[in-house]
């Protein structure tokens, strides 16, 4: 290259570079300033932003419980209501309860209002998370004999806790009618006292009629078999049936029940009896059981809802209870709580009788993780002399007969 032809080279070079720096300064000087995008307003924002902790409750999902399908033949689901924010089914009573109240007067925020109730532990758990994001205070009367973690996060919650011992629904004392009379006695200027009567108060029913019952039908397009359930109140028994029972003409319903309740009696034979609650025979608790939530020795109005539809009973053992969760542990790493294992043991006996091909629902009410230091806890168990290990060669067919 001779050197006119480099230097020719070297000036069309320097020239480019000084022409787009040019060009860039120009772009820069006549550009528009853009300024930031402005927030969105609520209502431009996505639909799927729920509002507070209430709008997290239901449409939890429909699991396929894999082992207990694989075992049996049958398609056999868990709605998984240890997902709702309180950490249970009970979220949608609780909630419905107080909405209801809310819409009769009874009920009016930030007045110094608190919401009354007797319960085992999940329904006031549930109660005190709405309470307090709704601006009411809690107030839970409980038996003495519950796992303690439920007492810490009722406490957590901000509810006063009131622990009261084990005993029938005819004495004064009963955790439930303590809690009507503390409630009846309440008030003082705009604060009111409200008794939520989870055992009766049909709100209750409805949450689960008007809710539970449509998710399951919808997730499952309608194809159900079977439905199997515990029942403590029976508001999610008889809401989930009726609903279904009008879009299911077929469907088979079963009552999961713990040892000492007389619901396995009630459905099985028309008598409330059990033989645990002879005179002296009584261990535990008032059904005599390491379960909680589940099991009672009387009907209430949202049990008897439901109860026409009910067409057999499945008496669970706390052995066959203990063993299936930590089956399910084992098989599925799933983690749940003593009422959500009766309620598989049950599913499992449900797809024996009704044989392989059939579709069984069911619900996981709760997690294990309000039941570390009774129904989880090996120490309790062989301290009640019902503790069964579970081998690592054991099936599910092999402890549910």
């Amino acid at each position: 290259m001779s050197p006119s032809t480099s230097q020719a080279l070297a000036i069309g070079l320097l020239s480019g570079a000084a022409m787009t720096v040019l060009a860039t300064g120009l772009f820069s000087y006549w550009r528009p300033e853009t300024k930031p995008e402005e927030p969105k307003h609520e209502e431009e924002m996505q639909s799927d932003i729920v509002d507070g902790v209430a709008g997290l409750i239901g449409n939890t999902p429909l699991m396929k419980i894999k082992s207990l399908s694989e075992a049996t033949g049958c398609l056999i689901l868990g709605k998984a209501e240890f997902l709702n924010p309180g950490g249970s089914s009970k979220d949608r009573v609780a909630l419905n309860m107080i909405k209801t109240a809310e819409e009769s007067g009874i009920l009016k925020p930030h007045t110094g209002s608190t919401v009354f109730e007797g319960t085992v532990g999940s329904t006031g758990i549930s109660i005190a998370m709405i309470a307090r994001a709704k601006g009411y205070k809690a107030w839970i009367v409980m038996p003495d004999d519950q796992a303690v973690e439920k007492y810490q996060l009722l406490e957590k919650l901000g509810a006063t806790v009131e622990k009261v011992r084990p005993c029938s629904i005819i004495d004064k004392k009963q955790f439930v009618n303590l809690a009507r009379e503390r409630a009846s006695k309440f008030g003082e200027g705009e604060a009111t006292g409200y008794f939520a009567d989870q055992f009766e108060n049909e709100a209750n029913f409805q949450a689960h009629y008007t809710f539970t019952g449509p998710e399951i039908y919808r997730q499952t397009a309608g194809k159900i078999d079977a439905l199997v359930l515990g029942a403590g109140t029976g508001g999610t028994l008889s809401g989930i049936t009726c609903f279904l029972k009008e879009h299911v003409k077929n469907m088979k319903v079963f009552l999961a029940d713990p040892q000492g309740s007389g619901l396995y009696n009630k459905v099985k034979y028309n008598v409330m009896y059990a033989p645990t609650e002879q005179e002296g025979n009584r261990r535990r608790h008032q059904v005599d059981t390491v379960v909680e939530g589940i099991g009672i020795n009387r009907l209430t109005q949202n049990f008897d809802r439901g109860r026409r539809y009910i067409d057999d009973a499945f008496r669970v053992t706390d052995e066959e209870a203990i063993k299936m969760s930590r089956y399910l542990v084992r098989e599925d790493g799933l983690f749940v709580g003593s009422s959500s294992a009766v309620n598989c043991v049950a599913a499992v006996r449900a797809a024996k009788q009704l044989g392989p091909g059939h579709i069984i629902v069911t619900l996981l009410n709760d997690s294990g993780q309000r039941h570390l230091t009774k129904f989880w806890s090996d120490e309790y168990l062989k301290a009640q002399d019902i503790y069964t290990e579970l081998t690592p060669e054991e099936t599910v067919l092999d402890f549910v007969k």
